[in-house]
């Protein structure tokens, strides 16, 4: 009979000879993990260790990680006993390619503050849970960070992904490399490298990046107690991103006169203000900047330093966002951008000289039809139901447009060149109107109630997308104003409307707002007189 090592011998107390290590890697599909995998199990296997693999796959959609699981023991000559999965408070290394997913082994129960090291990249892949609320729902990167430095006994995090991003590399050799760099194994870097190149496909650049994640993990591990992580870079927030412009110089002459009216504004409002109008100026024209910075104007006159210009801010903010409403004129220049072609081309990893194929997807809509022609041609239309159905049995169906193909580039380049004409299109009249009628109403509150004003203001945010998704939109945005009537005159309509808002933007059906909606109804007799 084969001599087992006792179970008990894999704890922390055991013998080192005979010690097994225990290693979990959470990854999902498309970032390497079993390659990383194999990748640990031969370092393991070159440095005279028995080790065994295992992987335990997760639900697709991103609604959980596959677990790949190593363990391994020096090879006395006798046969060690390894377990198949990780068992909770029994993980020396938990590696997470992905910073949620350390987050959720935490919630598991597989990390330890007396054993165990945590090595996980701080990118984010939003989880479906994040995806659906129509609002922001992404989870605070920020816990994850201050509960990993409590629950793990070292935390090792950097954006790994962005890392082998650049030396054109997968995630898994960074996060090997990461692994290396920690000295949470008994192992040299050379033996790691040996194991890579072991591959022999893309080695030179799993090379490089393994040697990146190396230099930078020992440079954290290496950190006073304390400073174990790197966390996410802050967005700029000076205002000198929002200047850096480029064009013809009859056009720089133009941005200059609208950028010294914004210089003219209250300092509070410099950052926001010169972001929105360079996103505004983007989108149409410097004279469209023009009008951007007259409608903000309306709102600077009514505040003052006294609400810390909370009014302007929400005002430039919302503005900006009004005004670049999503349409097919927009859809297809962003899709020609030459900015956008080196993206692709950098994400995808094409090469210098390689050809990509690109294959755009459409689905226009009778209304998005319409909003493209002139005002008057677009109402007659859409004032003619049969005429209208019509043409949406025609119109109303998917395509694919290979913009690498002249004709198919051209089609769009088309369409995005339409925005010369932009405003004397009726999506633009409608649009217009609309905000109109937003805007005053906000402004019309700030003499009685100064925060009803500001939450008329943020309700905009809920108004987005393109199609059938800025339809649905709008109608919430609709029904949360509807409860003004109801509100105005109450000290707390200011709190009911932003409840509303969340509400909305919590929940995609509209479920959570209806409820809202019936309770704001029920205050109806509770209201001062």
């Amino acid at each position: 009979m084969l001599d087992a090592v006792p179970s008990a011998r894999s704890k922390a107390g055991a013998p080192d000879d005979e010690r097994v290590i225990k290693l979990a890697v959470l990854a999902v599909g498309g970032q390497g993990g079993g390659v990383l995998a194999d990748w640990i199990t031969d370092v393991a296997e070159r440095n005279g260790y028995v080790a065994q693999s295992t992987s335990v796959a997760g639900v697709a959609q991103r609604t959980g990680a596959t677990i790949y699981y190593v363990e391994m023991c020096r090879d006395t000559g006798r046969l060690p006993v390894f377990a198949l999965s990780p068992s909770q408070g029994d993980v020396d290394i938990l590696i997470a390619a992905e910073l949620m997913e350390a987050g959720r082994a935490i919630i598991r129960g597989f990390v330890t503050p007396e054993r165990t090291t945590v090595i996980a990249s701080s990118h984010r892949i939003a989880a479906v849970s994040e995806k659906i609320e129509p609002g922001d729902g992404r989870a605070s990167s920020s816990k994850v960070h201050a509960t990993a430095e409590a629950a793990a006994k070292r935390f090792i995090a950097f954006d790994m992904e962005k890392i082998a991003a650049d030396n054109g590399s997968m995630i898994s050799a960074s996060l090997l490399g990461a692994l290396a760099g920690s000295d949470a194994l008994p192992f040299t870097r050379e033996s790691y490298e040996q194991a890579v190149s072991a591959g022999g496909r893309g080695v030179k650049a799993s090379l490089a990046a393994f040697g990146a994640a190396y230099d930078r993990a020992r440079g954290i591990a290496s950190a006073p107690s304390g400073d174990k992580t790197e966390q996410p870079a802050a967005a700029e927030t000076g205002s000198g991103a929002a200047t850096e412009v480029s064009g013809p110089e009859r056009l720089l002459k133009g941005w200059q006169q609208l950028a010294a009216r914004v210089a003219a504004l209250p300092v509070p409002l410099h950052d926001m203000a010169l972001r929105g109008l360079k996103k505004v100026v983007d989108y149409q024209d410097i004279a469209y900047g023009g009008e951007y910075l007259d409608r903000l104007d309306r709102a600077v006159v009514l505040d003052n330093a006294e609400h810390d210009y909370a009014l302007s801010i929400a005002a430039a903010k919302h503005l900006a966002n009004a005004m670049c409403y999503d349409d097919m004129i927009r859809v297809a220049d962003l899709k020609t951008r030459s900015s956008r072609d080196r993206r692709v081309r950098r994400e995808v990893g094409v090469k210098d000289g390689s050809v990509l194929q690109v294959t755009e997807y459409f689905h226009p809509r009778i209304e998005e039809f319409c909003g493209t022609l002139p005002a008057g041609l677009g109402s007659y239309i859409e004032s003619r139901p049969k005429l209208a159905a019509f043409l949406d049995r025609r119109i109303n169906r998917g395509r694919h447009i290979r913009t690498d193909s002249f004709a198919g580039f051209a089609a769009l380049w088309f369409i995005g060149g339409l925005r010369r004409w932009r405003r004397r299109l009726l999506r633009h009249k409608v649009e217009t109107a609309h905000l109109e009628r937003w805007y005053a109403l906000a402004l019309g509150q700030v003499r009685e109630d100064y925060a009803l004003a500001v939450e008329i203001l943020n309700s905009r945010r809920l108004i987005k997308g393109y199609s059938d998704t800025h339809a649905r939109a709008q109608s919430k945005f609709d029904r949360v104003l509807s409860a003004l009537d109801l509100l105005k005159g109450r000290p707390d309509a200011a709190d009911w409307i932003r409840r509303l808002r969340e509400a909305a933007l919590k929940d995609e059906k509209g479920d959570m707002l209806d409820g809202a909606l019936k309770t704001v109804a029920s205050l109806g007799d509770t209201s001062p007189s």
